[in-house]
């Protein structure tokens, strides 16, 4: 099959796109409102994508066309954010932060979450998430109807026992990230993983 996503099948892109590039990891936002209240989303489209400064970029889609959601509106105004990663102990309270609730509206209520106050950023961080990155924005770039957020990573939080602390390296056992798979309600487990060794 082919699919000409810019004509015949632009309709169906997010479709097709969001089924093949997977898995994806999940960016679990907190951020917080001029008002106060902090927000909770998770978004897939999603990834780090250098070091040289720490540099990560999700994407929000937006309510309804021409209307940011509440995490896009409080990085413009709040100018950082919070990605916390997901794995499977807190895949369940990451899912229920996904309602679309009214704005001001915290997706956080009764979810029983912990919120850690950020170091380097006004937006707090999830306790229980695995890791968190704190992030201040860099920019945020609107090509077409997709809104991409960029956001260089000043502090991390991470999980006693997942890395060791002797070498930096993650203890494979012991993280074991949730991915998006196909829209609209699948993921999957990262529970069995194997090695390849990059040839010399």
């Amino acid at each position: 099959m082919t699919f000409d996503l810019m004509d015949a099948h632009a309709a169906d892109a997010y479709k097709v796109l969001a089924s093949l590039v997977t898995p994806r990891p999940i960016a679990w936002v907190t951020t917080v409102g001029a008002d106060g209240v902090v927000n909770a989303a998770p978004f897939s489209f999603f990834n780090v994508f250098g070091s040289k400064p720490p540099l990560v970029a999700f994407a929000p889609g937006d309510r309804e066309p021409g209307v940011p959601k509440d995490t896009a509106l409080n990085i413009r105004k709040g100018e950082d954010f919070v990605i916390n990663l997901v794995d499977e102990a807190v895949a369940e309270a990451m899912n229920r932060t996904a309602a679309s609730l009214p704005h001001g509206q915290s997706e956080l209520e009764g979810c029983g979450l912990t919120l850690m106050p950020g170091e380097s950023v006004r937006s707090p961080w999830i306790r229980e998430a695995p890791a968190a990155l704190e992030c201040r924005k860099h920019s945020i770039l609107e090509i077409g109807n997709n809104r991409m957020v960029l956001g260089i990573v000043h502090r991390v939080h991470v999980r006693d026992g997942i890395f060791d602390p002797s070498n930096h390296r993650m203890d494979v056992s012991a993280y074991q990230p949730v991915g998006r798979m196909a829209s609209p309600h699948w993921y999957c487990r990262t529970g069995e993983l194997f090695e390849m060794k990059r040839p010399d």
